[in-house]
């Protein structure tokens, strides 16, 4: 039979990093769910995605549970080398960024999701400002410019267009979804639009590293960036002394998962219908025990 891990110092509060972006704070605020029914306390730390590590590494903050490996801090890699900070697994979230499309383009253009499709539907996504190539939405223009880099990449007839904000793309989703018109974006999940809007990735070549430095890799020979983006894996991490501290806590946040499905709703929950994190946190953790609560009894039971 397996032992059950000791809860350790319940006395002493668990400090959980809150980021800067919704997702993060729903992961988040599930863990110290999942901590407290385990019967620990919790603390919520506001801390800077990138410069959260230090914290962490000084034993101030516990665990954060939601870390981009598309956009983690060298710090990160420094901590875990001198082992002040601990991975604490994937927390399984299906990251993805990539060109997008509302559900209903796929019938005004039959061959996608298929990324050839676009060589000849581009007339159908074009504007007064694109002709006679294709208009694509492409991310703000302080976030770089992904998507203007495949449409160059896969040699398509589309004019990237920076979006002003992330407010602008939902605006773009939200009127082709209502009007039925052709649109085409890059994009990214979890994000709560994807399941309000029924948003669609084109299928592009899997991005691997020769893609992004060797022209040879890919269907367009003479190119760089003919392929989706590179797979994002979204992890945990630790205080070192977090196991010894509180070995049942360290356990159930190794063992705890997230899926996109559960995630982006609540987003939307939060961003659009205005609720509380904490509130639309305890909705779910009411109605899903079935998926927590087996972690956090294999843990203490």
């Amino acid at each position: 039979m397996v032992q059950a891990a000791d809860l350790g110092a319940v006395d002493k509060p668990i400090r959980l990093a809150v980021n800067e972006w919704t997702g993060q704070h729903v992961t988040t605020h599930i863990a110290g769910e999942m901590l407290k029914a385990a019967g620990y306390k919790v603390e919520y730390v506001s801390a800077g995605m990138m410069n959260q590590f230090q914290a962490i590494a000084d034993g101030d903050i516990h665990a954060t549970l939601e870390i981009w490996s598309s956009n983690v801090s060298d710090d990160y890699a420094k901590k875990i080398g001198e082992g002040t900070v601990v991975e604490l697994g994937d927390l399984e979230l299906a990251a993805r960024e990539g060109i997008a499309y509302p559900a209903h383009v796929g019938e005004l253009c039959p061959g996608l999701p298929a990324w050839e499709a676009l060589k000849d539907c581009a007339p159908l996504f074009a504007s007064a400002e694109t002709l006679p190539a294709g208009r694509l939405v492409d991310y703000p223009a302080d976030w770089g410019t992904p998507g203007a880099d495949r449409m160059t990449g896969l040699d398509l007839p589309f004019k990237a267009v920076p979006a002003g904000s992330e407010a602008a793309l939902i605006v773009e989703l939200r009127a082709a979804t209502e009007r039925k018109t052709p649109l085409l974006v890059t994009f990214w999940q979890p994000h709560w639009a994807m399941s309000a809007y029924d948003v669609k990735f084109v299928d592009l070549p899997a991005g691997e590293d020769a893609c992004f430095s060797d022209p040879a890799w890919g269907p367009n020979p003479n190119a760089i960036n003919d392929c989706d983006f590179a797979a994002s894996r979204i992890f945990k991490a630790g205080w070192s002394g977090l196991a010894e501290t509180w070995p049942a806590a360290s356990e159930i946040l190794s063992n705890y998962t997230l899926a996109v499905e559960d995630q982006q709703p609540m987003m939307g929950a939060v961003d659009v219908d205005g609720g509380k994190v904490e509130e639309v946190v305890a909705a779910w953790m009411a109605e899903n025990e079935a998926t927590w609560r087996p972690v956090v009894d294999a843990a203490t039971k």
